[in-house]
């Protein structure tokens, strides 16, 4: 017979090899929808860029503007907005997706792409669902711009362009997320491999922060997930 706590340190291996593996917010290869020249963007054109694990993604306005959401910690600290029309950095961004706040802003399309290739329009084929005139999603767009709470499920950059581009603020990227993240946790043998690991890093290392990054890590992301 198997011993237990190997069993469960295997199969908590398997789980974060799982993580690992999954590219939690790709919607697939996007076939032959390739980078196209900045001439031949339409205003009302849906623009994605790749992010490591995320596709970003905003509204074209035209002469060379586009319209996206960018969550910002400097909105709640600062009111200038020299300062905070600049390009937000990493610090910047993951700092204002902790706190939830982000503004609905308009860049140069070089500033939003950020040296990525540009997919235009890849979510009317991902979504198969039929887009507004193009004036309209521009409208929509230009009406949505300045300060609005975030979150990564539930009030992301692609439920903005989905509301402007289909009337219906949707984020394929976050329900396959939410998805994966249930499968894991209805596996309730997690919980005990995870107990079990927690218990033993604990008792052989003492209360350091490799040990207490368990107990923070999961209210964090719940907070994230509000």
């Amino acid at each position: 017979m198997k011993n237990p706590m190997l069993q469960a340190v295997s199969l908590l291996l398997e789980k974060l090899f799982l993580f690992s593996n999954f590219k939690l917010f790709s919607l697939g290869a996007p076939s032959e929808d390739k980078a196209r020249n900045i001439n031949s963007f339409l205003r009302g054109d849906v623009l994605e860029v790749p992010r490591f694990h995320l596709t970003h993604s905003g509204i074209y306005l035209g002469d060379n503007r586009v319209a996206h959401m960018m969550p910002d910690i400097l909105l709640i600290l600062r009111a200038h907005k020299g300062l905070t029309q600049n390009v937000v950095s990493n610090k910047r961004l993951i700092l204002g997706v902790i706190s939830r706040v982000a503004s609905i802003r308009v860049d140069t399309v070089e500033d939003f792409a950020y040296g990525a290739e540009i997919l235009v329009n890849n979510l009317d084929k991902a979504l198969k669902k039929k887009a507004l005139p193009n004036e309209e999603v521009a409208r929509r767009a230009e009406k949505r711009l300045g300060l609005t709470t975030y979150s990564l499920l539930w009030n992301n950059c692609e439920h903005f362009v989905t509301y402007c581009r289909f009337g219906t603020a949707i984020s394929p990227q976050a329900d396959k997320f939410r998805e994966t993240l249930k499968i894991i946790i209805r596996d309730q043998r997690s919980v005990l491999a995870s107990a079990l690991l927690g218990l033993a890093s604990i008792i052989y290392l003492g209360l350091t922060s490799y040990t207490a990054l368990p107990a923070i890590f999961i209210p964090v992301c719940l907070w994230l997930a509000g």
